[in-house]
Order: structure tokens, then sequence, then C-alpha cells
């Protein structure tokens, strides 16, 4: 089976994004081997070398953990609510920008959208 670099950088993006939502979820072993791999792209032997233990274990705990985080992501759904939130704010910040005419509409266009992008991302 060939995995193409995008897949392989779609599939990184998504184990990255689910582990900011869930990464307290994970037992400190769990937490520590996606780390390793996805966030500082340490290799499976590197790893293993790290640890002395066999590229194999290091493939199978880093395979259980993102199975973990999908399946914490099927039931909770943080990630598909983030990026609906995401999706729903760009649209309000593109009608904001389309109401040019109107300035008093626009700018309490663009404060909603401010304020709900603060809440979405914890910023406030």
């Amino acid at each position: 089976m060939i995995v193409h670099e995008s897949d392989a950088l779609a599939k990184t993006n998504r184990i990255n994004m689910l582990f900011d939502f869930y990464e307290k979820l994970l037992t400190e072993k769990q937490q520590t081997f996606l780390k390793y791999y996805f966030h500082d792209d340490y290799t499976l032997g590197e790893i293993a070398a790290e640890f002395d233990i066999t590229r194999q274990a290091v493939y199978e705990h880093v395979k259980r953990a993102g199975a973990v985080l999908e399946s914490y992501e099927s039931k909770l759904g943080l990630l598909r609510k983030h990026t609906a939130a995401e999706n729903w704010l760009s649209k309000l910040e593109l009608l904001a920008e389309q109401t040019e005419p109107n300035e008093e509409l626009r700018t309490k266009l663009q404060d909603i959208a401010r304020g709900l992008r603060e809440e979405v991302h914890g910023t406030t």
C-alpha cells in the first residue's frame, strides 16, 4: 500500500489536533510516544533506541494511542465541533467584510466574530 505524502501530512495534522484536545486523557506513555513521533518527528527507530524497546513495540504504542484519540473524538466530537465553529466564524467574518456600506453593522459583526473567536480559542 502506497501512502501519499499529503495523506501522511493530513494524518499527522489530525493526530496533532486530536492530541491538543485529548492529551490529558491519555496515559503518560501514550502522551510521550505521540509527542516524540508526531510533535518532535522522531522515527520509530529513534524512539525505540531511546526507550530500549523494538521498533514494532513503538509502532504498536503509537497506533494504539492514535486509536484511543479517534475513540475519544467519536464519543466527544471536540475536534468536529471546533472545526464547525471555525467554519461559522469564517462565514461571519466574510459577511462582516461584505457589509462595507454599513459601517455600524460591519463593526458589530466584526466584534461578534472577534468575541466568538476568543471563546473558541480560549483567549479571553
